[in-house]
């Protein structure tokens, strides 16, 4: 029998791949078995899996920071996911790592994220403490294990066991990833810790970009900051700026620059120092090795203070996430109150679960803002059409 340009991919891995990254062949599987692909690794296939999925193609309309109405420049949940995917993969690159699970793991990682961003978190997190509680790493699961309903012979996606790790282990400043049934205890695969490190990459540089396009931020009071005033020299250093928009462009790029360069080598440091040889010595290891050198960390950490309490926090941002969780709270509980409104295939399921909440949850949870906001008007507004 031929070989197949699979078992190919396969041994270019082995070949060329650092020792310390995951092979494709080395999977641990899948929950259901198939039969492997003849053109695609398993994590290749994933990846495919989750690009055309419906819950992939909803981030689209899902906040970043800026509800979607707000302005067409600003990052929505999908372009957040697509710069973390380019930033991991950068860094995966230089390192060696399997490029293919890096991407896998940054398209999925916020699949399960609520309309109105981190307000729809905070808003089911308190409607459900009752019902089991909600993590969106953990609804990124389960949309990709039963949510998703592609296929005639099992539930979700069926990814592999590698993928689905890296998206509950998925953790940054502000994920708190719950590991059971994936080894918990152990760190993530470095392929997972590349994409927690990018995705904190991304927010910084892409929010203070829209920080700044919204004028919440004002560059004066960026002027205090280490990590900006680095980043506004070396963008002087190259010329004239024709205008503020394109001069705030190159400092963002700058800084993004800045932040990855400063990872690559800081992680291939902590990879020579602790002499890794294997996945399993990067599980057991007693900290994560893809990190930002300590003099870095702590610049970006000020940086990250400072978008807190500047953009986070700001009034306009307080007041759009104020009426999210009145949005989402009314949908939720008249929702509970009364079911016959839900869509029928909503109410099908709910026949056979003990827990109908979850179901309202799941249904709230994978709505785009724009959709939230008609069911919101369908359900409470008199005149609009049900």
């Amino acid at each position: 029998m031929p070989v197949s340009i699979r078992q190919n991919w396969e041994t270019y891995e082995l070949q060329h791949l650092a020792p310390f990254a995951l092979k494709a062949c080395q999977s641990k599987g899948r929950q259901y078995p198939e039969p492997e692909a003849t053109f695609r690794t398993c994590f290749q296939r994933d990846k495919d899996r989750i690009v055309h999925s419906n819950a992939f193609r909803r981030l689209e309309y899902k906040t970043q920071v800026f509800v979607n109405y707000e302005g067409d420049h600003y990052r929505t949940r999908l372009t957040h996911t697509l710069e973390v995917g380019q930033t991991a993969v950068a860094l995966a690159r230089a390192l060696r790592l399997n490029i293919d699970l890096t991407e896998v793991i940054a398209m999925a990682h916020d699949l399960g994220h609520t309309p109105f961003g981190h307000a729809g978190e905070e808003t089911l997190q308190h409607l459900m403490k009752d019902f089991g509680g909600f993590e969106h790493n953990r609804q990124s699961l389960r949309v990709v294990d039963i949510l998703e309903e592609r296929y005639q012979a099992f539930p979700g996606l069926n990814l592999s066991w590698e993928a689905r790790e890296g998206i509950i282990k998925h953790q940054s400043a502000y994920d708190h990833p719950s590991e059971e049934d994936f080894n918990p205890g152990k760190k993530p695969c470095l392929e997972g810790q590349v994409v927690n490190l990018a995705d904190e990459i991304a927010y910084n540089c892409h929010d203070l970009e829209d920080g700044l396009r919204s004028e919440i931020l004002d560059p004066k009071d960026l002027s205090k900051l280490q990590l900006w005033q680095q980043v506004i020299d070396l963008t002087e250093r190259d010329g004239a700026c024709k205008s503020d928009e394109q001069r705030h462009y190159q400092a963002v790029r700058h800084l993004k620059n800045v932040l990855l360069t400063d990872a690559i080598l800081n992680s291939q440091r902590e990879l020579e120092e602790a002499a890794v040889e294997s996945v399993e010595q990067v599980r057991d290891h007693d900290r994560l090795l893809i990190c930002l050198s300590p003099d870095l960390a702590l610049k970006n950490k000020e940086f990250r203070q400072f978008l807190f309490q500047d953009l986070y926090f700001h009034f306009r941002i307080i007041r759009m996430a104020d009426k999210a969780k009145f949005f989402i709270t009314r949908l939720f509980e008249r929702f509970q109150q009364r079911r016959d409104i839900l869509p029928q295939k909503i109410r099908t399921k709910m026949s056979s679960t003990d827990c109908p909440e979850r179901l309202i949850c799941d249904y709230i949870a994978g709505m785009t803002d724009r959709y939230a906001l008609d069911e919101y008007k369908k359900l409470f507004e008199p005149y609009e059409r049900v």
